[in-house]
Parts: C-alpha cells; sequence; structure tokens
C-alpha cells in the first residue's frame, strides 16, 4: 500500500517549512541535547520562556508552542519514552506521543506535519522498533482522519533514513 501523504527527508527538521514540526523533548520541557537542542537554537529565547509556561509535559503526551524564528507555524514538544529494555510500556508510550502530536497538530489546523526520530537517541529506543511503532502509528491516525494533508519524518541520520526508507518502500 503506498500512503501519498507521508514523505521521508534527510535533513534538519529545523528549516522544515511546514504547519508544525514536532520536538523530542524531556518532561521539563527546557531544551536538552539533540533535536531539542537544535530546535530550542534555532527558535530562540522566546521558546524557552513559553515552555516554561507550560509546566512540563509527561512521558507519551504533547503540548504546543509558537514556532517563533523557525519556518514552522508551530512546535509540538513530545515526550518518548527512555529505553528499559521494553519493561515499562515503551511502545505504547512510543505510540502515544506519535498519536498525541496527531491530536494537537489537528486540534490546531495544521496541514502539515513533520517528526524526528522520537526517543532514539539519548533515550536509546531501538532504532528499528522505533520506526515501526512511527509509521504503523501515522498509517492508522491517517486512516481514519483527512484533514492531514503530509506527514514528513525527517531523518537528521544516515542510518536513520535508511530504516524509514526501507519501511516505507514495503507499504
Amino acid at each position: 500500500m503506498k500512503n501519498n501523504k507521508i514523505f521521508l527527508s534527510q535533513e534538519d527538521i529545523t528549516v522544515m517549512e511546514v504547519d508544525a514540526i514536532v520536538n523530542a523533548a524531556n518532561t521539563s520541557l527546557e531544551g536538552g541535547g539533540g533535536v531539542d537542542g537544535m530546535i530550542h537554537q534555532a527558535a530562540g529565547i522566546e521558546l524557552d520562556k513559553a515552555c516554561r509556561l507550560l509546566n512540563g509535559c509527561v512521558t507519551g503526551d504533547a503540548k504546543i508552542t509558537k514556532g517563533f524564528n523557525l519556518p514552522a507555524k508551530y512546535i509540538i514538544h513530545t515526550v518518548g519514552p527512555i529505553w528499559n529494555n521494553g519493561t515499562r510500556n515503551e511502545e505504547a508510550l512510543l505510540a502515544s506521543s506519535y498519536k498525541r502530536c496527531m491530536e494537537v497538530a489537528i486540534e490546531n489546523q495544521c496541514k502539515t506535519i513533520a517528526f524526528p526520530n522520537i526517543s532514539t537517541g539519548i533515550y536509546h529506543f531501538p532504532k528499528e522498533l522505533a520506526a515501526k511503532i512511527a509509521v504503523d502509528t501515522i498509517i492508522q491516525y491517517l486512516s481514519n482522519d483527512i484533514s492531514i494533508e503530509k506527514v514528513f519524518f525527517v531523518c537528521y541520520s544516515k542510518e536513520n533514513y535508511k530504516i524509514y526508507k526501507k519501511l516505507l518502500d514495503n507499504l
């Protein structure tokens, strides 16, 4: 099955011209490392102030701010799970992160959204499993929603890009 709403790219998510980019955030929503740090740096100091007003975010949930200095109108912050050998409901929590981002996007009339590889950096979620959960969750969500026009999986690394490409080529 080919899906004409799902796209793959290998680039810096902070330059994506979409309605919303997703930030793989920590529970405090303060800028951290990886994609979170890149987004906070590119968006500017106003993002830090806006995130403080959100009072954090629990794992598997998502919250939204303006995009500030980014081309994207919004940043949807989600907290993916820290991998603990699959013993703490990590798969369901990761799926919830993707689903909540889609819900928040729709609530804010977003038509296009770009996702990074949530939880696969310092949270050590196995990359192949994380990609499968991401793709499966988004495909399932899109099958029940017609308002989202484009979903981008944005891979910073060549390794993640190859993993997603293989999954998406086999749809």
